[in-house]
């Protein structure tokens, strides 16, 4: 079964960065695609990411990890700026980061207005010839 789990920017936004990191990547661990409200800092990513190397073994294959950004969207200097105001005062809201488990997710396609995802599902169990 293929379980999605949105979680909105409120949610982790109050957390220290550790503890944010440890919450998403137990989450994927559980097999769960997260979808997330708004973006993780790049230092909060590339932490994300180390930390996930480290746990590799046979039961848990990686993440995968992308970022659709709001704010790139051809927009007009006003809706910009506006933009960039609201991003100050409310944190990194605009935009959506898909996490999930290597495993599942086979290919995360983006281009700046859309993001496919395409998963695989394996029960583990290899056919009998």
């Amino acid at each position: 079964m293929l379980t999605l789990q949105f979680i909105p920017y409120g949610e982790i936004g109050s957390l220290k960065p550790e503890e944010r990191l440890r919450k998403l990547l137990h989450l994927v661990k559980e097999d769960k695609i997260i979808l997330l409200e708004g973006k993780l800092k790049s230092t909060e990513k590339s932490e994300l990411i180390s930390k996930t190397m480290a746990e590799i073994s046979s039961k848990f294959k990686g993440i995968e990890i992308e970022e659709l950004d709001m704010e790139k969207r051809n927009k007009q200097l006003l809706e910009k700026l506006k933009g960039l105001f609201i991003n100050f005062l409310l944190g990194n809201r605009l935009g959506l980061t898909i996490i999930g488990p290597a495993n599942i997710i086979k290919e995360i396609k983006k281009d700046p207005e859309k993001i496919q995802l395409l998963t695989t599902m394996d029960d583990g169990k290899k056919k009998r010839k």
